[in-house]
């Protein structure tokens, strides 16, 4: 499929609009040396090692958790022996923890005048409320 250059194309060719001859062919890829499909990225590895259950003897019984909260008994308990890394790691995790749950929007619900009705008599029936 030769064109001349004196031929104007049959459609607008600019911006996000590539000639047709060189647009990507269906069924190819454009980066065919990509991640293959299926690979899993460094995340998702993390997340499926920590969530694999183990058995741990405790208090001579022998239980089945998982190694993240393996870990994180483990963290606490030597924090615990005041091992100062470990203290430092548990409070980051604490802080990153806190920050988390602030950054959430809390819920805020409406009353309504029936609500309004029972906690005006509620403050009547205590001591110093409003008359």
């Amino acid at each position: 499929m030769t064109r001349d250059h004196d031929e104007k194309p049959d459609y607008e060719v600019g911006y996000g609009k590539p000639p047709r001859d060189t647009r990507f062919k269906p069924g190819f890829s454009g980066n065919p040396r990509g991640r293959p499909k299926g690979a899993r990225n460094v995340a998702t590895l993390v997340h499926e090692a920590l969530n694999e259950t183990i058995v741990v003897v405790e208090n001579g019984r022998r239980r089945k958790m998982c190694k993240r909260e393996a870990i994180i008994k483990q963290l606490v308990n030597r924090s615990a022996q005041a091992d100062l890394k470990a203290i430092q790691i548990l409070f980051g995790i604490l802080q990153a923890n806190e920050r988390h749950s602030e950054s959430e929007p809390a819920e805020t619900t409406t009353l309504d005048a029936m609500d309004e009705k029972v906690l005006d008599q509620l403050r009547e029936r205590l001591p110093g409320g409003k008359k």
